[in-house]
């Protein structure tokens, strides 16, 4: 996913606040109010025949973000179970980390995680030690207890919950173990204890099965001994019997089903950061050396004999969800696996690419044996550890992504080019899907095309995170694209927030999609899952807790249109929507991110040449409005400084929002930090503006970013980076809609902001094996579309369709508790080759029309 300027999620809804001009609450024709239907037609040409819908065409990414995997889809209840968790992971981590010691009946003794001869094996080192001292009586107990992911482990009264655990103890005899499960702080029992004995000094998976008896969300799991001597442990599990399709080490069942139910038509595995950050060493040292790079050969096998790895996004993932795992999923839910390795050149915010060849091979190699995992005869040696695994036959992999926005597309295609020539020549079946970097635009997309449609590639990724307004003024986005040349795999994209109105932008730009199916071969909303207790990104399509999960209302929109695609596009089309449009107005801010930067001399310059606003700070600051909290903002050395270089998103601001047609003056020096500054314009409020962001991104690259209705957008960009200390003389030059851009009196850039946002879209597909055209209208304005349909000439239907729709408040969110955006299903009467139906404000449509034959 791209990384351009993660926000956490709670900003993310602040900063959704009034729709951008002329998007999502576009007004009908003028004169008319927002009451009133505002009339459209909707015309069918049956004489063309339009693009192949293909039967992958939506599908679902899947990334260990937000704790996807441990603590989410992956239905282990205990976190930590290898105690394998360290400070170099998390500066927060230990070895017992989600584990409390616990003690019953007068016993003591000590716990500790150690790393020493005893340990599991050689990938799972670290195990728990305890030293009991034999105190208390015939019952008395000690040990430790495990939280869980969140507020605690979630049981529901009647379901059986599988445990196992090894050990082994250097008592004669044996020791007796409890394992329990009861309310937090000592609440009452949730299950009938399970006891056990562990005998011997070699280590043995011991097994029991734990029945709930009452319904809890913050249980504890309790692993106790008795008596004296050294216990250990390692590998403690507490798995729900009731997994997806009742596979062993499987899926959580709940979220299984909602991804099940969108009948995605594949799954691409197993992320997108996490795949191509960390070390690009290979796995061949002990487990206490961190963030490695993704590799899949830790992640099948016995999951005794698996390793623990740094997430990406800072926290551990236990590879207990692997690639057997996920190989598994994809054929569960009736999807083609799509698995991504590294292409060893990083990206997500890193610039840094592999000049070991060794390292190269061993990589390439690692793909090859990947591709044998999934397909090979049980008589190979990767097919024979996926049959021992418990999947003789093969998994039928088609298509394999080499890398994951990667930052340097030269670097990156050089690479690119090692894996297809070894892919090929031993797999020509494979498609080898290449990408375009983190952003919808800008120098790395058009280089890293550039040199796809070189080296001719079959497929490219691109991804992308844009606000409401861009998406429903980029519907036409791939109607340009070459038809010869590589297909698109839009393997990441949402609109920047989780209320109705992303949902409908998203809706409104998914018929620009459908109708691009020849292009368009793929897409898939990302990311899929969120736990509500870790969220490193939203918007997501799926929320849960501990025990819940919903759908969000882009969940519900893309789900109308996952199972009601169609086989073909029958062209169609829709009037406009008249949107009025202005020259950008407001007025000017200065900012900075994770940087201390100071600013003097601001001037804003009318274009005919009236001073509409000056301060070189020698009265102080008064003229400046800074948010509360936002950075430390004084007047220092005759400057505007802001000194916190841990504050984010600082912006202070300064004038008129009438202001137009302007230039903006400004110089800016970066004092220290890891970006430069920004300076914005066209400021209506803090998350309606433009603003000049040089040397963002870890001071890499700039451009000009628009952000409105909770997203942002960028309009130009470069590769300028900021050097501390040095003075920059800035302006920007502001007339009507175009913005022209000097940084020490040489033009940087400029943009023409004239785009359309249309609330209006439509496509129209025909389901074959039903014999039914599928009408779909996306309605993102306040007013009604009373709209005359025309099915074409020699259109004979039912009188009946089925209706669904999907209608709400723009803000509307889905939650735990309430789902005010669902579909709605119902007839609708009275259809025929010509007729008039009124689509909701706010809404997405779908009318499946039955045609008769002749």
């Amino acid at each position: 996913m791209p990384r351009t300027r993660p926000r956490p999620a709670a900003a993310v809804g602040l900063l959704a606040g009034a729709l951008l001009a002329g998007a999502l609450a576009a007004a009908p024709a003028p004169g008319a109010s927002a009451a009133e239907p505002a009339d459209h037609t909707l015309t069918v040409d049956r004489t063309r025949t339009g693009p192949r819908i293909g039967e992958r065409m939506y599908g679902v990414f899947y990334e260990d973000i937000n704790r996807a995997a441990d603590g989410g889809l992956y239905a282990e209840l205990v976190q930590n179970r290898s105690f394998e968790y360290a400070p170099a992971d998390h500066p927060s981590y230990t070895g017992l980390t989600a584990w409390t010691e616990t003690a019953a009946g007068g016993a003591t003794g000590t716990a500790q995680v150690v790393d020493d001869a005893h340990r599991l094996n050689e990938r799972n080192r670290a195990h728990l030690r305890l030293d009991l001292d034999g105190t208390g009586g015939d019952g008395a107990r000690f040990g430790v207890a495990n939280a869980g992911y969140g507020s605690g482990i979630a049981v529901e009264e009647g379901e059986r919950y599988d445990f196992s655990v090894w050990a082994r103890t250097d008592r004669p005899g044996g020791t007796p173990l409890t394992v329990a499960l009861h309310g937090a702080e000592g609440g009452a029992e949730l299950a009938q204890p399970l006891r056990l004995t562990v005998r011997g000094d070699r280590w043995r998976k011991y097994t029991g099965t734990l029945t709930a008896r009452a319904t809890g969300t913050t249980g504890r799991l309790t692993v106790a001994a008795g008596g004296a001597g050294t216990l250990r442990l390692d590998m403690v599990s507490l798995f729900p019997r009731d997994t997806y399709k009742g596979r062993p080490n499987g899926m959580r069942r709940d979220l299984a089903e909602k991804i099940a139910a969108l009948k995605p038509g594949f799954l691409r595995f197993p992320g997108g950061c996490l795949v191509n950050t960390g070390s690009h060493e290979a796995y061949e040292a002990p487990n206490w050396e961190r963030r490695r790079s993704y590799q899949w050969k830790d992640t099948v096998g016995p999951v005794e004999e698996r390793a623990t790895n740094a997430n990406f996004w800072g926290y551990n993932q236990s590879y207990g969800l692997g690639y057997f795992e996920y190989f598994r999923f994809a054929e569960d839910i009736g999807a083609m696996p799509l698995p991504v390795v590294p292409a060893l050149v990083t990206g997500c915010g890193e610039n840094r690419a592999t000049d070991d060849p060794e390292l190269l091979r061993r990589h390439v190699r690692d793909t090859l044996d990947l591709i044998e995992f999934a397909n090979g005869p049980v008589t190979s040696p990767w097919g024979r550890k996926r049959a021992e695994m418990g999947h003789p036959e093969p998994f039928g992999l088609t298509h394999l992504a080499v890398g994951n926005e990667e930052n340097l597309p030269d670097a990156y295609y050089e690479r690119l080019a090692v894996f297809r020539a070894a892919i090929e020549a031993e797999h020509p079946e494979i498609t080898v899907i290449a990408n375009s970097g983190p952003d919808d635009a800008g120098a790395t997309f058009d280089r890293a095309w550039e040199l796809a449609r070189a080296s001719g590639v079959a497929m490219v990724d691109e991804h992308y995170y844009n606000s409401p307004g861009w998406f429903l003024e980029n519907n036409g986005r791939y109607d340009s694209y070459d038809r010869s040349g590589p297909k698109v795999f839009l393997g990441e994209y949402a609109s920047q927030d989780n209320r109705f109105r992303n949902s409908l932008a998203e809706a409104a730009f998914m018929t620009g999609l459908e109708r691009n199916a020849d292009v368009v071969e793929m897409a898939s909303y990302a990311p899929l899952l969120a736990h509500t207790g870790s969220v490193q990104w939203s918007p997501d399509l799926i929320w849960f807790d501990n025990a819940r999960s919903w759908g969000s209302t882009s969940y519900e929109t893309q789900k109308l249109f996952m199972t009601n695609t169609g086989d073909r596009v029958v062209p169609s089309e829709a009037s406009s929507t008249p949107v009025a449009s202005g020259p950008i107005t407001g007025a000017v801010g200065l900012s900075t991110w994770a940087t201390s930067a100071a600013y003097d001399d601001v001037r804003v310059v009318s274009s005919d040449g009236r001073e509409l606003f000056a301060d070189d700070f020698s009265a102080g600051a008064g003229k400046w409005t800074a948010a509360a909290g936002r950075g430390t903002w004084t007047v220092a050395d005759g400057a505007y400084l802001q000194s916190d270089t841990a504050a984010e998103d600082t912006l202070v601001t300064a004038g008129d929002p009438a202001w137009r047609d302007y230039d903006l003056h400004v110089r800016a020096t970066k004092k220290a930090g890891r970006e430069g500054f920004l300076i914005a314009f066209g400021v209506r409020d803090t998350g309606h503006h433009y603003w000049w962001n040089l040397g963002g991104w870890g001071n890499t690259r700039s451009a000009v970013e628009k952000t409105g209705g909770g997203g942002r957008q960028t309009m130009v960009e470069d590769d300028t980076v900021i050097e501390t200390g040095r003075e920059y003389a800035v302006r920007i030059e502001v007339r009507g809609r175009t913005v022209t851009l000097y940084l020490d009196g040489r033009k940087w850039g400029s943009f023409t902001d004239d785009k359309v946002a249309e609330p209006f879209r439509q496509v129209v597909t025909r389901d074959e094996e039903r014999g039914e055209l599928i009408v779909k209208v996306v309605n993102a304005q306040e007013a009604p579309a009373r709209t005359a349909i025309d099915l074409g000439k020699g259109a004979r239907v039912a009188p009946t369709a089925r209706l669904t729709v999907l209608q709400g408040d723009p803000d509307a969110v889905n939650t735990a508790d309430e789902r005010p955006v669902r579909p709605e299903r119902s007839l609708l009467r009275g259809v025929d080759t010509a007729f008039t139906h009124t689509f909701p404000p706010h809404s997405i449509t779908f009318l499946r029309i039955k045609e008769r034959t002749p």
